[in-house]
């Protein structure tokens, strides 16, 4: 049995509980900039409509270790930042409760990811309300187990980014 199996069978033998992601976080939106106030180098990247930085600021509206959801745009793309940043106004970012981890959420919402997408209304700017992330039902085990299965998928990101790194550096060395 695996140390997450442990975990599970100790703190819920009968099943994780559920709940919507309303009722453990708070889903806030960004606060507007506009091009003339954004700078090529700055303290804080940008996030409005894509994961890729629209560019930098001088102010952060959202810390470290903090999910984020594009809304419009790449609506429907997940991130989660190791820097402070700013989000603009077509980002929605996550203030979790005591009993969610932020990084445990960004995995969860990653696995549901196809059917976030399935949810953006496709006109002439892709857009993603805010109801259907706060309507999602996430599982909520308690922290150990949330810290386990954050621990271990870091361990096969981590791995993963290794292992495209000697696969591009093969088909380098294959091609000369």
């Amino acid at each position: 049995m695996s140390k997450l199996e442990e975990l599970l069978e100790d703190y819920y033998p009968d099943g994780v509980e559920y709940k919507k992601i309303s009722e453990v976080c708070n889903l806030c939106r960004g606060i507007r900039v506009t091009r003339s106030q954004l700078m090529d180098n700055g303290l804080y990247p940008v996030f409005q409509n894509s994961l890729t930085p629209l560019g930098y600021f001088d102010k952060s509206n959202c810390s470290k270790g903090t999910t984020y959801i594009i809304c419009a745009g790449a609506a429907g793309e997940i991130g989660f930042s190791d820097v402070d940043f700013w989000a603009a106004d077509d980002c929605f970012y996550c203030e979790c409760s005591d009993t969610v981890l932020q990084k445990y959420l960004y995995y969860v919402l990653m696995s549901k990811g196809n059917y976030i997408k399935s949810k953006v209304r496709k006109a002439s700017v892709p857009r993603l309300n805010h109801t259907v992330i706060e309507k999602l039902e996430i599982p909520v085990p308690p922290l150990p187990v949330q810290e386990e299965i954050v621990r271990i998928l870091d361990m096969f990101t981590g791995l993963t980014a290794e292992l495209t790194a000697e696969l591009t550096a093969r088909k380098k060395q294959y091609e000369y």
